[in-house]
């Protein structure tokens, strides 16, 4: 049982307002009142950030905890542990014995413990002559059982919040998921509209999120994008519904026309990557994408304008020069006096390529007729951006060929994954 009287603390340690707050509450234990010391622990671990305290102070009340005998925290059973700090410096980890007197003291401070000290300033404790501890000098753990509804509920605060975080994080990765894919739906389909500002709107926004985000900051970003995709949407709706409310058979042909062919910028800024994962690594698996446009490509999609996009070679639709320029820069060097600024000249320098890469002259030819003299050169110009992934460059060549031929590949998804590798402005936004 422990005293009612006030205990103040040994030698030079001055006596403090706050303690004879702590002491006087300690005094208010309910009768009979009892609690599992573990379960308050991991209360304790989760109610931390509120209750001001280090990871490593708890460290030191876990070891303080393992010298209570019982399962359960009672004043019926004692509520005074005594440990050395060198038997504490044990059962926390080797922890040297100046560290653990600054965390006891944080503990004290925080109204975690009280300091119950001996004429000595020892710990220790006096039996009876049955072995029941009639009087002990150490920490007390009486502020624990008085607190611990208080701690409960901080805990479950504590992890309210975190869940709320985390459901917010959920909507935002959503959210810049559905913008990145109608960016891109935007640019590839050459939808009209400033999709290279809405982009550089989009990177800003989300790149102004530091590393460890507030719940505030999160909010915010998450209320400008949601505002962000909702205009997006309008404006592709608007667009889709067009062409259908026309009674006209060739206008519901017609492709909306990309105001700004040449601005494709990378469109998912690395959020969520992980780490080590390069644009390489993302532009892969090409042939699964390719085989899912050229599915939509099948199903009804309006023929891109000649301004934007044009069909080729069995319905394989060809990109602007300017989009194959820059998702395959390393082709400028082999054109006609070492640049490309005509369709004739890509295909020239494909030539050169073609007999560098080693592919046969029946490979070329057969992919020119297959899908179209400027989407072959397209793709050999792919290719070379990717000659060191590839093992067999003819090989890939004829695949990718035969593939065009059954219609189950577009260059689209090939020209975006390399427009996000090599895209100019990759790095700039902040």
């Amino acid at each position: 049982m422990e005293s009612g009287s006030v205990t103040t603390p040994f030698g030079r340690r001055p006596m403090t307002f706050g303690m004879l707050a702590n002491q006087a509450a300690a005094r208010k234990i309910e009768p009979g009142r009892s609690i599992d010391k573990w379960k308050l622990y991991r209360a304790l671990c989760e109610a931390r950030p509120l209750l001001g305290i280090t990871d490593r102070a708890l460290s030191i009340l876990n070891a303080l905890l393992s010298f209570y005998p019982k399962g359960e925290l009672s004043e019926d059973n004692g509520l005074v542990v005594f440990p050395s700090n060198a038997q504490l410096s044990l059962r926390a980890h080797g922890m040297a014995e100046q560290t653990i007197r600054r965390h006891l003291a944080a503990l004290i401070e925080a109204g975690l413990l009280i300091r119950k000290d001996s004429p000595n300033g020892k710990r220790y404790a006096r039996k009876e002559q049955g072995g029941e501890i009639r009087e002990a000098f150490g920490f007390s753990l009486a502020p624990l059982l008085v607190r611990a509804d208080e701690i409960e509920r901080l805990a479950a605060e504590v992890a309210a919040e975190r869940l709320q975080l985390q459901r917010l994080k959920e909507r935002l990765t959503l959210c810049r998921r559905d913008i990145a894919k109608l960016i891109e739906l935007a640019v590839e389909e050459g939808a009209s509209g400033d999709w290279s500002g809405v982009h550089l709107h989009f990177r800003g926004v989300v790149e102004r999120l530091p590393r460890s985000p507030s719940f505030e900051k999160i909010a915010a970003a998450l209320d400008e994008l949601e505002l962000l995709r909702e205009e997006i949407t309008n404006q592709l709706e608007m667009q889709v519904k067009a062409p259908n409310q026309s009674g006209n058979a060739r206008h519901s042909e017609r492709h909306i026309q990309n105001s700004n062919p040449h601005c494709i910028t990378e469109l998912e800024p690395s959020f969520e990557t992980k780490q080590g994962a390069t644009a390489d690594d993302q532009s892969e698996g090409w042939a699964e994408p390719m085989a899912r446009i050229a599915t939509h490509e099948g199903k009804g999609r309006p023929v891109p304008a000649a301004s934007s996009a044009s069909t080729a070679g069995g319905g394989l639709k060809s990109f602007p020069l300017g989009l194959v320029l820059q998702a395959c820069p390393e082709i400028t060097a082999y054109g006609p006096q070492g640049s490309v600024g005509t369709w004739r000249d890509l295909m020239a320098a494909a030539v050169v390529v073609r007999s560098m890469l080693g592919v046969s002259p029946s490979a070329y030819e057969q992919a020119c007729e297959i899908m179209g003299p400027e989407n072959a050169a397209t793709v050999i110009a792919c290719v070379l951006e990717r000659a060191g992934h590839i093992n067999s460059a003819g090989g890939y060549l004829r695949d990718l060929t035969r593939r065009a031929e059954r219609g189950e590949f577009a260059i689209g998804p090939m020209l975006m994954a390399l427009v996000r590798t090599n895209s100019p402005i990759r790095g700039k936004i902040g």
